[in-house]
């Protein structure tokens, strides 16, 4: 039983942080052309969410971090603190990508299709 949580942590962990690695590289790229340009605004910042997105896949984000969540939560361990912190962590750094996915959806999908 406790190899099947131990496997359910690994491939939750590895799922958690997966999209994060590929979101980083792009958000780093997408503010140095910000900075660049000396673009300002709610705008420039909804583009810069806009390209890292699209780079990582929103739907393989989604996937890849309710799947995570699942898995961590089914095999959170009690009585092992540096897993179960790392658990925690990695299952409150999931909550933020949903966050930003969120966001991102009301941000493009609401906003720019308000009229004004």
């Amino acid at each position: 039983m406790e190899d099947v949580k131990q496997k359910r942590f690994l491939w939750g962990v590895a799922l958690c942080w997966a999209p994060w690695a590929p979101m980083i590289i792009a958000l780093g790229s997408i503010f140095r052309g910000i900075a660049g340009s000396k673009a300002t605004g709610i705008a420039a910042v909804a583009g810069a969410f806009a390209e890292a997105y699209v780079m990582t896949g929103m739907a393989a984000t989604l996937i890849c971090e309710v799947g995570a969540m699942v898995l961590l939560v089914r095999s959170f361990p009690r009585g092992h603190g540096v897993r179960s912190t790392f658990s925690v962590l990695s299952i409150c750094v999931s909550g933020l990508m949903l966050l930003l996915f969120c966001l991102s959806i009301w941000l493009f999908w609401f906003v720019r299709h308000q009229a004004f």
